[in-house]
């Protein structure tokens, strides 16, 4: 376990790596420049297999690999991480352990999962959630209101550039880490890095997120053990259907004083009038305002 850095984790848009001009013409035809998100691939080995090449904007590397390892159930709650060796010129990350691993079976099975950039699970979907139930958590809806009125006036690549969904970590109403990429799945599973390598509980955290609340991010979000998920998008079936399985709190279209609750009702406490929560500005609003 490596000591936590300093919280919150925010978004650095004014990094040149993570996007850079282009110019071109708007439908006038007069030249325009505008921002535009790199996308790069990253190989992730474990030890000395190579498991996939995910498709990222290319911050926080090991965290992807991380993360993207222990929700595929390739690295286990208690494996030992004896080195991390990101290598930017090849372009890949070899996670290491002191477990023996191979799972060429399990790489052989892939879905093609509907996140954007193409998300992949490997093996069975549902693997991990047999007798799952996740552990009561109080929901006040201020720390819901609080949290959409920080993370929609934040800095972020996505206000600079567009193209990208975003995911935060929070604990009540503080946003604690907030990561981007080109695929909803790449930045949860850079919050599933972080909470692996920090050895961050997830019981009393809520996940939010801008993108759809999809099986793939329901299913994430509890083997992170993260008992409430918050989007700004709306659902799928499947998504509902697993968030109620599990004991998930599952909320979407959260937009100004308005959200639908569809699994873990329970632990809502609605200590907030919506009348006196303040409408958002238009020109703040993440991904997902009007996408559903």
């Amino acid at each position: 376990m490596v000591p936590l850095p300093p919280l919150p984790i925010l978004p650095d848009p004014g990094n040149p790596r993570l996007s850079r001009p282009v110019t071109g013409t708007d439908h006038t035809g007069a030249p325009v420049e505008i921002a535009v998100v790199e996308e790069r691939p990253l190989t992730i080995y474990l030890n000395a297999q190579e498991i996939v090449t995910a498709m990222t904007i290319g911050d926080y590397p090991e965290y992807l690999a991380l993360g993207f390892l222990r929700n595929q159930g390739m690295l286990l709650a208690d494996d030992v991480v004896t080195a991390i060796d990101h290598d930017d010129e090849v372009e890949c990350v070899v996670v290491r352990t002191a477990r023996q691993t191979s799972y060429e079976e399990k790489v052989r099975k892939k879905t093609r999962t509907s996140g954007c950039a193409v998300g992949t699970v490997f093996g069975d979907m549902m693997e991990g959630l047999e007798g799952l139930h996740l552990p009561p958590a109080p929901l006040r809806t201020s720390w819901l209101y609080a949290l959409a009125h920080q993370i929609n006036t934040m800095p972020s690549l996505y206000l600079t550039a567009g193209a990208i969904h975003g995911t935060v970590l929070c604990q009540q109403d503080k946003p604690l880490v907030y990561m981007e990429d080109v695929g909803r799945h790449n930045a949860v599973d850079k919050i599933a890095g972080f909470m692996f390598r920090h050895g961050v509980p997830g019981d009393d955290k809520i996940l939010y997120t801008t993108g759809r609340l999809t099986s793939e991010m329901v299913i994430k979000t509890a083997i992170m053990g993260i008992p409430i998920l918050a989007s700004r998008s709306g659902f799928t079936a499947w998504g509902v259907e697993i968030a109620r399985q599990v004991g998930l709190t599952l909320i979407g279209r959260m937009r100004g004083q308005r959200f639908v609750c569809l699994a873990g009702e329970d632990r809502l406490i609605r200590d907030a009038d919506p009348a006196m929560v303040l409408p958002e500005a238009r020109g703040m609003r993440r991904k997902g305002a009007d996408d559903d």
